[in-house]
């Protein structure tokens, strides 16, 4: 079983990044429904909103995904944790799909070469918020501190 820190000191700086990735989804989701409004779900064209390729079924994702992360976000509890490791998990394993299916007609999403890329920088940093915003009672967390300053004597 993977060891999480639990109230780790910098865990409201990865939560503010949560935010920041939910919040910049969001806004990229609504400008790209208001871009493509009209236009088939699926549709291939060359419709962009903040520096990615988009058309309404992705636009619409993303106004959906970006109010499910600032959710997280704002959560003290340990939902904010397993939300962002979803999240990231999610957001790295929809890039690597969409960037084998970059050039056919599979992508139905109409992703580009850049939103690859920002899908992965995002699932980086969500993964990263999930490993370190877990909440836990505050003994567990003296107990680790404890831990992980007790210096470790090795015999000579």
């Amino acid at each position: 079983m993977p060891h999480f820190p639990v109230n780790h000191p910098a865990r409201p700086l990865y939560r503010a990044f949560a935010a920041l990735v939910g919040l910049y989804i969001l806004v990229f989701g609504v400008w790209g429904v208001v871009q493509t409004w009209g236009l088939p779900l699926f549709d291939r064209g060359s419709h962009w909103a903040l520096g990615l390729r988009t058309n309404p079924a992705f636009s619409l994702a993303s106004v959906l995904f970006g109010v499910v992360l600032l959710v997280g976000a704002s959560r003290r509890s340990n939902l904010g944790h397993y939300m962002n490791l979803a999240a990231g998990t999610i957001f790295m394993v929809t890039g690597m799909l969409m960037m084998s299916v970059l050039q056919t007609g599979a992508n139905i999403l109409n992703f580009s070469m850049s939103t690859v890329v920002v899908s992965m920088i995002f699932g980086l940093l969500l993964l990263a918020t999930g490993l370190y915003d877990k909440v836990g009672p505050p003994e567990r967390a003296e107990d680790e501190q404890r831990q992980r300053n007790h210096a470790i004597s090795r015999p000579r």
